[in-house]
């Protein structure tokens, strides 16, 4: 037994329970059921059209890049490009998404490499769970598909997102999330994304990539 296991069993000793009453897991998620709601921002209630519009005007407003694409095969070439337009190296580390891993790379030069960043990679790829038109925000879930390192140590990080997983808001992600991996588990951290790093704290200047990548391209998928 470990020692959090000790701790709630002496909790559940002294409250005369032992953890598995059917009525009181019933009270709780009827309480949790029924508080009270969070405001949610009208500016991200459209669909169709004017939400991939909105998502891609509040991702250039945060200083990030996006483009478009009509189906995952255009995704390396769409990525080639950014790097060759930005004077970037060829380069590119990825985790082991199969969304990703289905893409044609082998039709750029891009040299792939895979796995968790050690902090040496310029750039990286990753594909984003989904994304949020209210302010142009990725959603990022962690595990070997997509490495939480990914998302903070490459100078310049490219996230690739289906247009069909773009959300209004937030909670509708949440509820992806939960619905996705099922009740009672969650990822290990779920990262949420607007723009490249930036810190203002110096005299008040703006300056990218303080903790994290200094550039942010975002893939929009549109099959």
């Amino acid at each position: 037994m470990s020692a959090r296991d000790d701790i709630f069993a002496n909790i559940r000793r002294s409250l005369g329970v032992n953890g598995t009453e059917k009525i009181r897991h019933q009270i709780v998620a009827d309480r949790l059921e029924r508080s009270p709601k969070g405001v949610i921002p009208q500016r991200g209630q459209v669909s169709g059209e004017e939400r991939i519009a909105l998502f891609k005007t509040m991702v250039e407003i945060s200083l990030a890049t996006v483009t478009e694409v009509a189906s995952p095969a255009e995704v390396p070439q769409s990525i080639a490009l950014f790097l060759r337009n930005h004077n970037l190296p060829a380069t590119l580390r990825m985790g082991d998404d199969p969304r990703l891993q289905a893409m044609p790379w082998s039709e750029t030069a891009l040299d792939i490499a895979h796995g968790p960043s050690g902090g040496r990679d310029l750039n990286a790829v990753s594909h984003a769970f989904g994304a949020i038109a209210e302010s142009g925000t990725l959603a990022m879930v962690s595990g070997h598909e997509n490495p939480s390192t990914l998302n903070f140590l490459p100078d310049n990080h490219i996230i690739v997102v289906s247009a069909k997983d773009i959300a209004g808001d937030y909670e509708t992600v949440w509820n992806r999330v939960r619905f996705a991996y099922g009740k009672g588990a969650m990822p290990r951290t779920v990262n949420f994304i607007t723009g490249p790093s930036r810190s203002g704290d110096i005299e008040q200047t703006l300056l990218l990539g303080a903790h994290g990548p200094r550039r942010l391209h975002v893939v929009v998928v549109r099959n």
